[in-house]
C-alpha cells in the first residue's frame, strides 16, 4: 500500500486517471462482449436471469471505482474496486467463452487455458473485493497491524485454492475435492471476518466515520453472504452487488459529490411520476375500454386527464416523501425557512438571531455557527474616531474550527460573515447545506441587521446620557466655581459694609463699590451659563439673524428658503456648526473672505467657505472639528470638512428637519 503511493507520485495523477479509466473501459468492453456470448449459450442452471452477478460486478466496481481514481488517485479503494471488477469481467467472459467449446472444465475438448483464466480470475477478485477492499477501506490502510495476517493467510488460501484448480485442469496432480472443499470455506471464514472488521470499527469511531463504514458494511453483507453460501442462492446478489460500489464511493466522496442530493430526489420522484401515473393511466385505460368499449378515443382522453390531474400533487408529495427520506425531518430547507420566520415573528430583535442559528445549526447538523459582525463607525463621532468592533458574536452550539465563511449582506449593505463550523453525523451534506444557507442567509442577514440597529440604539442612548452627565458636570462646576463663590464673596462684601457702615462710612462706601462691581461678574457668568445652553439670539433675532450678528460686516451670509419654524435642535446646531467653522476661519485659515450660506429645502443645508490655506493633508481632526461632526450625527445628518483643489477650506453641513430635540452641549472653541 505505501508502495502504491510512491508509484502514484511517480507515475501522476494524470496517468493514474488515464489508467483507471483504461481499466473501466476494458471491463465495459469484455461486459458487452459477454453479452453476444450469452446470447449464444443455453439458459444458467444456477440463475433465472439472462446475465450472472459477475456481469454485474465487472460493469459496477470498475466504473466507481474510476470514479474513486479519478478524486483521489493515491487512494488504494478506487483500485481495488477497479482491479477487482475487471477480474469479474474476465472471469464470467471467460467461463462463458469457454462453455461455447464445451459444457464443463473437465470435457475432452474443453479449452483448458479459459479455465485456468476463470480460476485464476475468481481467486484474484475473491481476495481483491471479498477480502482487501473491507479490510482498507476508507482510508485505504488496514485499521491495524493485527489484520496483517489476516490478508497474507487469505492471499495464500486463495492463492492455493486458484493453483491447485489450474494444476488439476493441465492434469499435473489429480482432483483434490476434499483439499478444495477445505480451501473453500478457509476463504470464506476470511472474507466474514474482513467484513466483521468494518464492523468492529464502528464502536469506537466517530459519528462522520460511522457513517462511512455502515452503508457500506450493510451493502458488502447482501453479497457476501450468498457468495459464501455459493451455487444455490449466488444469483441473488446480482440486485444487490451495485450498492457496494456506489456506497464505498459515496462514503468517502460525499463532500465532492455536490448536487448528489438533488439527482437522487428527482430520480426518485421522476420514477415515483412515472410508476404511479402510468399505473393511473392504464387503470382508466382498461376500464374504459370496458364500460366504453365503442368510444376508445373519449376512452384514451379520459385516461390522459385523469394521469394530469394526478401530476401536480402526486410530485409534491414524492417531493416531501423524498426530501424526509435524504435529509430527516430537520433538513427540508423549506421547512427550515419556514421555522426561522416564525421564530423571528416570536422573538424580540436582539434575540431572533439566535433563533435563526439554532434552526441552521439543526439543519446543517453542524458542531456550531455564529455571526461576526463588521466593524461599525462610532456613533457620532464619523470620519473622527476609530469604528467599534459592533456587538459580540453570536453563537449556536459549539464553533470549533470554522468550515465556511459566508458574508451577509443587508440590501446592499455588509452586516457581517456566518461562520459554519465542522460537519457532525448527517445525511447527504454537500448539495443539502447550499440549499439550507440559500435559503436561511437572508433571514440571518435580516435578523443581524436588527441586532445592530439595537446596538446603535443602546449605544445612542449610552452617549445621550453621558453628554447629560457631561452637562450636568459642566453646570455644576461653573455654578460652583464661578457663580458660586463670586455670591459668596458678595455676601462677605454686605457683612463688612455692614460692620463698618457707622465706624468708616469711606470704607463701607468702597465695599459697595466693590460689590456693585461683583454683580455685575455675576450677571456675566449667568449670562455666560445662559448662552451656553441656547444663544439668545437665536430667539431673539432667529437662525439668520443670530448668524449674521455673530459673523460680523465682513462675513458675507447667504440665505436662501425660509428659516422659520425649525425646530431647536436643528436651529442650535447649524449656529453652532458655523461658530465653530468661523473660530477656524478667524485663527487658523488666515483667510481675506468668508461665506455662510444656508439654504432650506427637504433639509437644512450649511455651507462655510473661505479662501484660506485649507485643511492639511494628513491632519488629525481636533476637538472643534469633531465637535461639528458630532452635532450633526446627533441629529442623523452629515458634516464634512474639505479642502477643494483651488484652495481654501469648505465645512459642509446637512441636517434633516424632521428631527427631534437632542443634547445641546456649551460652545466649543
Amino acid at each position: 500500500m505505501r508502495g502504491l503511493d510512491r508509484l502514484s507520485a511517480v507515475v501522476g495523477p494524470g496517468r493514474a486517471r488515464a489508467a483507471a479509466a483504461a481499466i473501466a473501459a476494458a471491463a465495459v468492453a469484455m461486459e458487452l462482449a459477454d453479452i453476444w456470448v450469452t446470447a449464444r449459450l443455453p439458459q444458467s442452471p444456477y440463475t433465472p436471469l439472462p446475465f450472472a452477478p459477475e456481469d454485474v460486478a465487472g460493469t459496477a466496481f470498475p466504473i466507481f471505482g474510476a470514479l474513486l481514481v479519478f478524486q483521489r488517485p493515491r487512494l488504494l479503494v478506487g483500485w481495488l474496486l477497479a482491479v477487482g471488477g475487471l477480474a469479474c469481467a474476465a472471469n464470467i467472459l471467460a467461463a462463458n467463452v469457454a462453455r461455447l467449446h464445451a459444457p464443463t472444465p473437465y470435457s475432452p475438448d474443453a479449452p483448458v487455458l479459459l479455465w485456468v483464466i476463470v480460476g485464476q480470475s475468481w481467486a484474484l477478485a475473491s481476495f481483491l473485493l471479498g477480502v482487501l477492499l473491507p479490510l482498507v477501506h476508507p482510508t485505504g490502510r488496514p485499521p491495524s497491524r493485527r489484520w496483517r495476517p489476516l490478508i497474507v493467510f487469505a492471499g495464500a488460501v486463495m492463492a492455493l485454492d486458484g493453483l491447485l484448480q489450474a494444476a488439476v485442469l493441465l492434469r499435473a496432480v489429480p482432483a483434490q475435492p476434499v483439499l478444495r472443499e477445505v480451501l473453500h470455506w478457509l476463504s470464506a471464514a476470511s472474507m466474514v471476518l474482513a467484513v466483521a472488521s468494518l464492523a468492529g470499527r464502528l464502536r469506537g469511531a466517530d459519528p462522520l466515520d460511522r457513517r462511512r463504514i455502515l452503508c457500506p458494511l450493510v451493502a458488502t453483507t447482501t453479497v457476501v453472504v450468498p457468495w459464501v453460501v455459493g451455487d444455490p442462492v449466488w444469483w441473488l446478489a446480482s440486485f444487490t452487488i451495485p450498492l457496494v460500489p456506489a456506497a464505498i464511493a459515496f462514503a468517502i466522496l460525499r463532500h465532492r459529490l455536490y448536487g448528489i442530493d438533488t439527482l437522487i430526489t428527482r430520480a426518485l420522484v421522476g420514477a415515483g411520476l412515472v410508476g404511479v401515473i402510468g399505473g393511473v393511466y392504464v387503470a382508466v385505460g382498461t376500464a374504459s375500454s370496458l364500460l366504453l368499449s365503442d368510444v376508445d378515443r373519449i376512452g384514451g382522453l379520459l385516461a390522459a386527464l385523469c394521469a394530469g390531474a394526478f401530476f401536480h400533487p402526486l410530485r409534491r408529495v414524492l417531493q416531501r416523501g423524498a426530501d424526509r427520506l435524504l435529509y430527516g425531518s430537520r433538513g427540508d430547507p423549506v421547512a427550515l425557512a419556514a421555522e426561522v420566520r416564525s421564530r423571528l415573528q416570536r422573538a424580540d430583535p436582539a434575540g431572533g438571531l439566535q433563533a435563526a442559528l439554532e434552526v441552521l445549526r439543526e439543519g446543517l447538523s453542524v458542531t456550531g455557527v455564529a455571526v461576526r459582525f463588521s466593524p461599525r463607525p462610532a456613533a457620532g463621532t464619523a470620519g473622527t474616531a476609530g469604528p467599534h468592533a459592533g456587538p459580540a458574536d453570536e453563537v449556536s452550539g459549539e464553533l470549533g474550527e470554522v468550515a465556511r465563511r459566508v458574508p451577509l449582506v443587508w440590501h446592499g449593505e455588509p452586516v457581517g460573515r456566518l461562520l459554519i463550523g465542522r460537519p457532525g453525523a448527517r445525511r447527504l451534506p454537500a448539495a443539502h447545506n447550499e440549499r439550507v444557507v440559500s435559503a436561511l442567509t437572508p433571514y440571518i442577514a435580516d435578523a443581524a441587521h436588527a441586532v445592530l440597529l439595537v446596538d446603535t440604539l443602546r449605544r445612542s442612548r449610552e452617549r445621550i446620557i453621558a453628554t447629560r452627565e457631561e452637562e450636568r458636570r459642566r453646570l455644576r462646576r461653573d455654578l460652583h466655581d464661578g457663580l458660586g463663590q463670586s455670591l459668596s464673596g458678595m455676601a462677605m462684601s454686605i457683612n463688612a459694609a455692614r460692620l463698618s457702615l457707622h465706624t468708616s462710612p469711606e470704607s463701607a462706601e468702597r465695599l459697595l463699590d466693590g460689590l456693585r462691581s461683583g454683580m455685575d461678574s455675576v450677571t456675566s457668568d449667568i449670562r455666560h451659563l445662559v448662552y451656553g445652553l441656547r444663544p439668545p439670539a437665536l430667539d431673539d433675532l432667529g437662525l439668520a439673524g443670530a448668524i449674521g450678528e455673530m459673523a460680523g460686516p465682513e462675513v458675507a451670509v447667504e440665505v436662501r428658503g425660509d428659516l422659520t419654524g425649525l425646530s431647536a435642535a436643528v436651529e442650535v446646531a447649524a449656529y453652532r456648526i458655523v461658530q465653530e467653522a468661523l473660530t477656524n476661519a478667524r485663527r487658523h485659515a488666515r483667510a481675506r473672505t468668508v461665506r455662510v450660506s444656508l439654504e432650506r429645502g427637504g433639509q437644512l443645508s450649511v455651507r462655510v467657505s473661505d479662501d484660506g490655506v485649507g485643511v492639511p493633508a494628513g491632519r488629525r481632526s481636533g476637538v472643534g472639528l469633531a465637535s461639528m461632526r458630532e452635532r450633526a450625527a446627533e441629529l442623523g445628518g452629515t458634516c464634512m470638512i474639505t479642502s477643494p483643489p483651488e484652495g481654501g477650506t469648505v465645512v459642509e453641513a446637512v441636517l434633516p428637519l424632521a428631527s427631534g430635540t437632542t443634547v445641546e452641549t456649551g460652545p466649543t472653541g
